[in-house]
């Protein structure tokens, strides 16, 4: 997915207040999406690991029973502001907010029971419990970041052999697809 207004791809120092965006946002969206929940909503990314310097957007996954079900979903986020974009469109349902040239959110609608699902929370919860692999994945996206400035996607295929290998060792060695963060 481009876009010709896309902002580029800067990593900067982590920022404790993170968290606390990801807090007021999760509010928000919980009383927004409540019909279609099925789970929980879920800080991800570089952003909810702290100490890891990141792309300053707060990622946000929700938990729904299916992408089909929770397609009313759709409006009711763009409605706090999101923008939806059909990106990936098999897996989720992904939004930026508050536009694709100033993002400061990531919003995910994935099904609870997907591979997404649990990837994207194994490759979290491993950068959280091992803070050598997660600075391997920062000196990694800082050279992606100088290498591909201007291109989202060259950006985010570069980390795709490294995500891939981690949500595999976090998943005890399994086949493993590639996990967005």
């Amino acid at each position: 997915m481009t876009h010709d207004d896309d902002a580029p791809v800067e990593i900067v120092a982590a920022d404790p207040e993170w968290g606390k965006r990801f807090d007021e946002e999760n509010a928000a969206l919980r009383d927004v999406l409540g019909p279609w929940l099925t789970g929980a909503i879920e800080h991800i990314g570089s952003t909810a690991v702290p100490g890891l310097g990141a792309k300053p957007v707060i990622d946000i996954m929700a938990a729904v029973e299916s992408l089909d079900a929770s397609r009313p979903a759709i409006a009711a986020v763009e409605a706090l502001g999101y923008c939806y974009a059909p990106y990936r469109t098999d897996r989720e349902h992904w939004f930026c907010k508050p536009s694709f040239r100033a993002r400061t959110h990531h919003l995910h609608l994935v099904p609870v029971a997907s591979a997404t699902w649990t990837e994207a929370i194994a490759f979290r919860d491993l950068l959280r419990a091992e803070p050598a692999v997660a600075r391997e994945y920062e000196a990694l996206k800082r050279r992606l970041a100088m290498e591909f400035h201007h291109d989202r996607e060259a950006y985010t295929a570069g980390k795709g052999p490294f995500i891939t290998e981690i949500v595999r060792r976090a998943l005890g060695g399994g086949a493993a697809s590639v996990a967005k963060s």
